[in-house]
């Protein structure tokens, strides 16, 4: 189905202590989705602080669930909201299916992102004064419906370098983690805001060559055909 094949373009599974109550986002026929967010630490003893978008059909979202545990897995998605006359990008983890623990069990993939997706924005490439090398990237990710998710990525070394060749319109796909970070939004000369911002930060990255996909599937038809042949002899 085409709907399936799409869905598996943007995956995510995250596990980490509920540091939120649910707040109410929207409806949609009838169906309320709520906002919680989820503390998931690094290997490094560092914590991501992640938003989830949850239906109430999931779970009961009257519940103050801070202190226990959720493994979520969903997609990563994207919505322009519009504040100040400008879009903000705001994005969270929609959930399509949740356990609950009421102590800390663990999960295999307690932050996990794989996207496949096109690059929509030139990578912007730089260095770190201390000489770390750095890209940015803006990955469209297709939903059904001709819908898409604008997912910001940030790549180090190597990967900044063969990122930094990619061209608008080119086809990747990208393995790592969500990541958040605060940062002071300025709101006029006096007076300044602090606010999260979420990326994934890539670990593993692939280009994907469009024309080798279409010649490997020529060549495939051909030896089929060929065989068919054979057979007919």
């Amino acid at each position: 189905m085409m709907t399936d094949k799409v869905l598996g373009n943007n995956q995510v599974n995250v596990y980490g202590e509920v540091i939120s109550e649910f707040t109410f986002s929207h409806e949609v026929y009838g169906e309320g989705f709520y906002m919680v967010h989820l503390s998931v630490r690094r290997l490094s003893n560092v914590f991501d602080t992640i938003p989830l978008m949850v239906s109430e059909r999931l779970v009961d979202v009257s519940k103050d669930y801070r202190g226990k545990f959720f493994e979520a897995c969903g997609q990563f998605r994207s919505y322009n909201r519009h504040e100040e006359n400008r879009n903000r990008l705001v994005l969270s983890l929609f959930v399509r299916d949740l356990r609950v623990d009421d102590t800390e069990l663990g999960s295999d993939k307690p932050n996990y992102i794989f996207l496949d997706g096109y690059i929509c924005k030139q990578p912007v490439y730089r260095k770190t004064p201390l000489g770390r090398e750095i890209a940015d990237l803006l990955l469209a990710v297709n939903r059904p419906y001709g819908k898409s998710d604008y997912i910001p990525c940030i790549c180090w070394g190597r990967n900044a370098r063969f990122a930094d060749g990619f061209q608008v319109g080119e086809h990747i796909q990208i393995w790592g983690r969500i990541q958040s970070r605060e940062y002071q939004k300025k709101l006029d000369e006096e007076t300044f805001e602090t606010r999260v911002a979420y990326e994934i930060s890539v670990s593993k990255l692939e280009h994907i060559d469009e024309m080798s996909a279409v010649v490997a599937a020529s060549e495939e038809k051909a030896e089929e055909e060929e065989e068919m042949e054979e057979n007919r002899e």
